[in-house]
């Protein structure tokens, strides 16, 4: 455990909800950005400090500030922080460290065959080739930078149990394609043992331990539930727009080993199983 400091999170979303739970109870001060009123008064209700996106006095809001996390994706194929408020950052004199989270679509379609953290970026999407810019763009910044490079995100609100529970869950097929996923959990648990243990430059691919199919996560979501599964839908006959499609134009299998062995990162989800099971027990998210 670090010394409780001052996070400040570009874009309050998902992840930096888990990850501020974490933090908060042992004494950290915690801000972010929004972009609604509503989302900001429920971060004041819970004691986070919120400003809109860009920042309208960056020197004032970034006061004193130790660390930093980035979730904004790119806005016209460039990170938007980096173009709002890279100046303001560049000049922090107290930061220890700074985090972005990127996406395991940097490495692109490898036919299903395993990558990791040193394997070569070749992007097959436009939001896969922004990521890889904006990686790059917070490279240049020159700070003490982590990047976590995400596989599938899900958790409490955001999985096949309440897809299925809200009766929008499909079962689409596509013969051998794969993918990882990563729980809000462990990403919460990594994001703060990388805070514990500074090593600016690092990369890290944030993943579980089993590739599989999405079709796979449905089945084992509905016999959880114990309803039947939605019937299955191939490819070809799916209706999915641009981001659907660009999602199953990709295969691979995202190797996690760094984050176990530099973090010590013990998944409390290593798979779908045990992270289904856990959205099950606990419905609802932070």
């Amino acid at each position: 455990m670090t010394r409780p400091g001052s996070l400040f999170c570009f874009g309050f979303g998902y992840s930096a909800e888990w990850l501020a739970a974490k933090l908060l109870p042992q004494g950290w001060k915690i801000a972010g950005t929004a972009r609604d009123d509503a989302k900001r008064a429920a971060m004041q209700a819970r004691g986070i400090t919120a400003y809109p996106f860009p920042l309208p006095d960056a020197g004032m809001a970034l006061a004193g500030v130790t660390h930093i996390l980035s979730s904004v994706p790119p806005r016209d194929g460039h990170d938007p922080v980096v173009a709002a408020q890279g100046d303001a950052l560049r000049v922090l004199p107290d930061l220890a460290w700074a985090g972005y989270l990127s996406t395991t679509g940097v490495y692109g379609d490898t036919g299903g065959a395993w990558v990791d953290e040193d394997s070569p970026l070749n992007p097959s999407t436009p939001s896969g080739k922004a990521r890889v810019t904006a990686e790059a763009e917070w490279q240049a910044l020159n700070l003490p930078l982590h990047i976590f490079r995400l596989s599938g995100i899900y958790g409490p609100g955001r999985s096949a149990i309440d897809q299925l529970r809200a009766g929008t869950a499909k079962r689409i097929v596509k013969p051998g394609q794969v993918f990882n996923r990563i729980h809000v959990e462990d990403i919460a648990q990594v994001l703060a043992a990388s805070m514990a243990r500074p090593a600016p430059g690092a990369i890290y691919n944030l993943a579980d331990d089993e590739p599989a199919a999405s079709s796979d996560v449905v089945l084992e979501a509905s016999r959880l539930l114990g309803v039947a599964p939605p019937p299955e839908i191939p490819l070809e006959q799916a209706d999915l727009g641009a981001m659907g499609r660009a999602f199953y134009s990709e295969s691979k299998r995202v190797r996690n080993d760094r984050i176990k062995r530099d973090l010590g990162i013990r998944l409390t989800c290593p798979t779908y199983r045990e992270g289904l099971a856990a959205c099950l027990a606990r419905p609802s998210s932070n």
